[in-house]
């Protein structure tokens, strides 16, 4: 059986570098905020192009960690989508702030900027001010920041990134998570760069937006054992920073391995019966998730099964329709209706950097029978 995820061959490729950074961590004798994370914070941080990251204990705690670190929370309405994971709105109620969901696009799968547009034009009554917006990198496809940042400058509204499936993505030449007032990145182990168990991480280059998260991480300590506000306990450990720093030297090349599995898998299904993933002209897609569409997702999904092929599905309901938020949650003007027929055509293949290109093969063998029976 080849999975459609693999963290496990992950740790075997690099596991001589895994393993001799985690035992210098627990022969340092110091398991929380030192060194290895110092490191990692400003290594990433040089990585993506931004002045400081500030490592937490997940992405869920990321995005709630540069809500508040922005000053949303309580009075404020953040826009996002209802195809995301369900982390993306639980983080903007974590912070006591209203989520406001619009619909994406049909072929990428990201913020429609016009659903967004009509979000910022025509508020709904009832809710408070729309003060933020929280855009998702999904899939690894960059969302279309070219008319979204023009839309949240015009509207006087913060602009987050949500990069948890994005690390490395680019547009027009930059890194997401530059383009924000903030950017947020979750490190669950099947991310293009994971560690071995929760992590996540906050990017500004504000530097008291900086300071003010980093206390917010440990309590809303300014000064050790004194909460100055109301803080969390949210800190990424040593052991899985010492793991990302060894996972970041490689993540460059990891990329552009997706990208290569990627275009082979483009390559067979043109004029087939899945539809591949379309990509923005001026971005750079770093395939988290190689997700094709299909109205008959569910007879190829068992069909691929059947051949020893995993796959999955990113996400069989969008939040709104999930029972924790199911007439609940505020939907924008004209709903979210690709975003619920996405959700009913959407199937994902398997897609990581260990793949050998004999198991790429084999899925491509597979992709192709399904020809022989549409």
């Amino acid at each position: 059986m080849i999975p459609q995820a693999n963290p496990g061959a992950g740790y075997r490729a690099l596991k001589a570098e895994i393993d001799e950074a985690v035992a210098r961590v627990l022969s340092s004798g110091w398991y929380i905020l030192g060194n290895e994370l110092r490191a990692f914070e400003a290594e990433f941080a040089a990585w993506i192009g931004v002045s400081s990251v500030i490592g937490c204990g997940n992405g869920t705690d990321a995005i709630a960690l540069a809500l508040r670190g922005l000053g949303i929370g309580s009075g404020s309405t953040v826009v996002t989508v209802s195809h995301t994971a369900v982390a993306t709105v639980a983080a903007i109620e974590m912070t006591g702030a209203t989520p406001l969901l619009v619909d994406i696009d049909p072929v990428h799968y990201t913020m429609d900027p016009e659903a967004l547009r009509r979000a910022l034009e025509q508020p709904l009554p009832g809710l408070p001010k729309i003060q933020a917006v929280v855009v998702v990198h999904l899939y690894g496809q960059p969302v279309d920041l070219a008319r979204i940042v023009p839309l949240c400058r015009e509207h006087g509204v913060l602009l987050i990134e949500d990069c948890a499936q994005a690390h490395g993505a680019r547009l027009q030449g930059k890194r997401v998570g530059t383009f924000g007032d903030a950017a947020t990145f979750s490190f669950y182990p099947t991310k293009n760069l994971g560690a071995f168990g929760d992590g996540g991480a906050v990017a500004v280059s504000d530097p008291a937006v900086a300071q003010r998260i980093a206390a917010l991480r440990q309590y809303g300590w300014h000064k050790h054992y004194i909460s100055d506000e109301v803080g969390m306990n949210s800190r990424l450990d040593e052991v899985q920073a010492a793991i990302l720093r060894v996972k970041l030297a490689h993540l460059d090349r990891h990329n552009a391995r997706r990208q290569q599995i990627a275009t082979a898998y483009t390559t067979v299904l043109e004029n087939g019966p899945l539809r591949p993933p379309g990509q923005r002209g001026d971005a750079d897609h770093v395939y988290h998730l190689y997700v094709t569409r299909s109205r008959g997702r569910d007879r190829a999904q068992a069909a691929l099964k059947q051949q020893g092929i995993g796959t999955g599905i990113h996400y069989p309901a969008p939040v709104h329709r999930q029972p924790a938020y199911a007439g609940r949650v505020a939907l924008g003007p004209g709903g979210c209706l690709e975003t619920e027929l996405a959700a009913t055509e959407i199937l994902s293949l398997p897609l990581y950097p260990e793949l050998t290109d004999a198991e790429v093969e084999t899925v491509c063998g597979a992709l192709k029978s399904l020809f022989r029976h549409d």
